[in-house]
């Protein structure tokens, strides 16, 4: 959650990820920020509230699951994928010194930071990232929201830029520290560290480029944003893709399967068989394709194979007109 994080509905005409995007033209690391204290949502467990039959944390997971090392700064917790886990000192210091933990456990050249409440992060917006700081000389790409407010926790660092600001910012803190304590107010000597810095700070430190994405920049804040982000996901344009999905993740599979092929021929045996038949036919259809390659182009041809069969089914039964439920 950024300082500035926009409340209400996501916007309605914002586009749709557009598929992978291109991959990152060399290894990143990501670190997820998930250790928040989620006051405006009751002090709830924010990164397992589930959208879409899915923990936020576990989609912001899936939008960077090609780095090479993901670290998530909070307690540990099951995830749908493996991670790496680290904590700010003490814990609850805020956003920068929990970058800082999470920015130790890194080696690439580039780190996309990420909050751990995206419901729409896609994999083609953290490449867009990346391909933005890649392709110029600045020291990051951040999102900005449809009203041009910065996101840092939606971003990609040149990470020799963001250890360097981060040292600065430790070094300058202390130091006010010191002095706090010797004028006998505030914390002791030498315990400034990065406790409670705002981002404005941290980014403030560097150059970056702005990309506007106003639907992959939506961060779940309150109860209203869950709300928005569930029903936005329900709506006719997004459910099937968000279903297969979840299922996929629910199943532990990650094989990518062209849906129009499936129901392309669960509507051919509907039609010409019976409509009870066409969810034991896909059925059937994945267990064949598991016999074989188990691949996607296992899953089309038996598909293929199945929608013939289907017709001629039909040619011979008469065609014409709808099929009878079956039972």
């Amino acid at each position: 959650m950024t300082d500035n994080a926009p409340a209400g509905p996501p916007p309605a005409a914002s586009p749709e990820p557009s598929g992978a995007g291109p991959a990152p033209g060399a290894p990143y690391d990501a670190v997820v920020l998930a250790g928040g204290g989620a006051r405006r949502l009751g002090g709830a467990d924010k990164p397992g509230v589930q959208v879409g039959g899915r923990a936020l944390l576990d989609r912001v997971l899936a939008a960077c699951a090609d780095a090479a090392t993901t670290v998530v700064v909070a307690d540990p917790r099951a995830t749908a994928r493996p991670v790496r886990w680290a904590r700010e000192e003490p814990a609850g210091g805020g956003p920068v010194a929990a970058l800082g933990a999470g920015l130790r456990l890194t080696t690439a050249e580039y780190a996309v930071v990420l909050s751990a409440d995206l419901p729409f992060l896609g994999a083609d917006t953290v490449h867009r990232l990346l391909a933005a700081l890649r392709d110029g000389d600045a020291d990051g790409a951040m999102l900005t929201d449809d009203d041009g407010r910065d996101q840092p926790l939606v971003a990609a660092y040149r990470t020799a830029s963001l250890r360097r600001a981060l040292a600065d910012l430790a070094t300058e803190h202390a130091g006010h520290a010191g002095h706090a304590g010797h004028a006998g107010q505030g914390e002791q000597p030498g315990r400034g560290g990065l406790t409670g810095l705002p981002l404005r700070r941290l980014t403030g430190a560097l150059r970056l480029t702005r990309l506007t994405d106003p639907l992959a920049s939506f961060d779940c804040d309150t109860w209203e944003d869950i709300a928005h982000a569930r029903a936005r996901i329900r709506e006719h344009g997004h459910v099937l893709n968000e279903w297969i999905t979840a299922v996929k993740n629910e199943l532990g599979i990650e094989l990518d399967v062209d849906t129009r092929v499936l129901l392309d021929a669960a509507r051919d045996v509907a039609h010409g068989v019976a409509r009870p038949a066409a969810p034991l036919t896909t059925f059937l259809i994945g267990y064949a394709a598991a016999q074989g390659k188990g691949d996607a182009e296992s899953v089309a041809e038996a598909s293929a194979k199945v929608a013939d069969l289907a017709t001629r089914w039909e040619a011979e039964h008469g065609g014409g007109g709808s099929a009878p439920d079956a039972g």
